[in-house]
């Protein structure tokens, strides 16, 4: 069976999973909700269905194989993530999931396996936009989610991370604990197929990307800025402790700063993605008291992260001072940036090489479940989409023609490792 023979089944399979989890906007599969919940059920169904083996483990995340798969011998694994943000796009994870399990297909029907076998893996909860922490399922894998992380609020209805992982039938004792759930000898390499989630590919007319390395971050969900509110008319700039204004000059000094590293020719990138005054106290004849606002950094150095993060600390600190507020912070979170493993990269290569399929070094400024296994030490891969209108809103436009390519270089790369 020919990959390309699969076209009409992936349309069909990312058609079927939009209209699942479609919100009327984009589609919303929400960690642990019902949304992805929908999506793991149709995809443990269409499985079986074609005759696949489909196991969960102890973090709840989908495992599928040919059912004569050798469990002893070290496999290549392959996978990504089924939910997405609220009023997200259908292929940000999906993708890299079909095009494992179109793998899993082709070799089924051809009746020739790969020589090393092949594991296509789901993950659950990867957006850290419900919970507030990314790699939920794949971090769980490798101990990297703690007790104090499992009683994380749901964005909406205030339950904890746990209670929903329970639901799905994760084993959250041992998580918490922080054991190892994932045997890393069954893991002779990782690969990931993604959509790219910015316009890099698109403005250089590449359908391909080989990925040298994932970007880490440093955050806090919450930060929250404490000052005086008073009445807008009545109270003269040099007696206000402004919490709004007191924001807004901490966001304009990291803008400074950042721009200063981008000159030296540091890899950072910095965002403020929430910001917001107290609904029900707030008007527009009112000194702000109080403002809620979020801090992000990302780059593919720890240094530059730490770096910076002390460097928002201290204008905090300094702006405290001069206007009279304070800021207060929530839990520091954080994830490691990583390093695709070279031999991985250029297997990648040599295959859209062998496809004649012109591809580019593009490194992700997005992070990725790859980059727990890079981390863990397992040899690991990307291979990135061309994709239309970013990412993480409900305007994804990945061309199936692209994505049957990507297919394509990742079966030809998994019969090469």
């Amino acid at each position: 069976m020919e990959i390309l023979d699969l076209t009409g089944l992936a349309q069909q399979l990312f058609d079927d999973i939009r209209e699942l989890s479609s919100d009327g906007v984009g589609v919303t599969r929400d960690s642990y909700g019902k949304g992805e919940s929908a999506a793991a059920d149709y995809l443990r169904h269409f499985a079986e269905k074609e005759g696949l083996h489909v196991d969960v483990d102890r973090a709840a995340n989908l495992i599928f194989s040919l059912p004569e798969s050798d469990t002893q011998q070290p496999a290549v694994w392959v996978g990504s993530h089924m939910d997405s943000v609220p009023q997200g796009g259908n292929f940000d994870g999906l993708a890299g999931i079909i095009a494992g399990l179109l793998c899993l297909v082709a070799q089924k029907q051809s009746g020739r396996a790969s020589g090393t076998p092949l594991r296509v893996i789901a993950f659950r909860g990867e957006e850290s936009a419900w919970f507030g922490k990314a790699y939920m399922g794949s971090g769980s894998l490798f101990g990297k989610l703690s007790a104090q992380d499992l009683e994380l609020k749901h964005r909406t209805s205030g339950k904890s991370l746990a209670s929903y992982m329970e639901q799905v039938g994760a084993d959250t004792a041992a998580i918490a604990s922080q054991e190892m759930l994932f045997d890393q000898s069954s893991a002779k390499a990782y690969l990931e197929l993604h959509i790219e989630q910015g316009p890099i590919m698109v403005a250089r007319k590449i359908a391909l990307g080989v990925v040298p390395g994932i970007r880490g971050n440093v955050r806090h969900n919450r930060i929250t800025c404490v000052g005086e509110a008073g009445h807008s008319g009545a109270v003269p700039r040099w007696l206000r402790h402004d919490a709004m204004f007191a924001v807004a000059d901490l966001i304009t000094r990291l803008d400074e700063h950042w721009r200063v590293l981008l000159e030296r020719g540091i890899d950072l990138v910095v965002t403020t993605g929430i910001v917001g005054t107290d609904p029900s106290e707030h008007s527009i004849s009112r000194i702000p008291g109080t403002v809620h606002f979020s801090f992000e950094a990302r780059s593919k150095s720890h240094d530059t992260l730490e770096g910076f993060y002390q460097l928002m600390r201290t204008e905090c600190a300094s702006i405290s001072r001069e206007r009279g507020v304070q800021f207060e912070f929530d839990r520091r979170l954080e994830s490691s940036p990583a390093t695709m493993d070279e031999k991985i990269c250029a297997a990648l290569a040599a295959s859209c090489e062998r496809m004649a399929t012109p591809y580019e070094t593009v490194p992700s400024g997005a992070g990725h479940d790859a980059s727990l296994f890079a981390n863990a030490g397992i040899p690991s891969g990307m291979l990135f989409i061309r994709n239309e209108n970013g990412s993480h809103n409900p305007h994804e436009a990945m061309d199936i023609d692209d994505f049957m390519l990507g297919v394509r270089v990742l079966a030809d790369t998994i019969d090469h490792l």
